[in-house]
């Protein structure tokens, strides 16, 4: 469900505990601390059932590369750029729209890029 929104939304890249442990385990490389190691086939492959087409451009970018360390239940939006604020307040109001039929909350971290300073 958030896959889908984030195909939609251009300025972010995503992970998750399943694409983390499919890209380490299927691609054969990475780690929580590399990041995965990722392939259009595998990207293909992950968001075929969701039914949206993704483009070349779109597919070699929505898988993040950061190693960010994820729990359980994380699902985890990194940004290309800074947001303004209406990018993230539209972002926060489309994970809370997808989200509100399972009751769900949305916590939001803010976590400075160290290649920004």
């Amino acid at each position: 469900m958030l896959e889908k929104l984030a195909i939609d939304v251009p300025t972010v890249c995503i992970m998750n505990p399943l694409i983390q442990q499919l890209y380490t385990d299927d691609v054969g490389g990475g780690s929580p601390e590399s990041g995965p190691t990722t392939s259009a086939a595998k990207t293909m492959e992950y968001f075929m059932p969701l039914k949206k087409d993704i483009g070349p451009e779109r597919r070699d970018k929505i898988i993040s590369k950061s190693g960010e360390k994820l729990g359980e239940y994380d699902f985890f939006f990194e940004w290309f750029k800074t947001p303004n604020v209406d990018e993230l307040n539209n972002l926060i109001k489309m994970i809370d729209k997808a989200l509100a039929p399972w009751g769900a909350s949305t916590l939001l971290l803010r976590r400075n890029n160290p290649s920004n300073h």
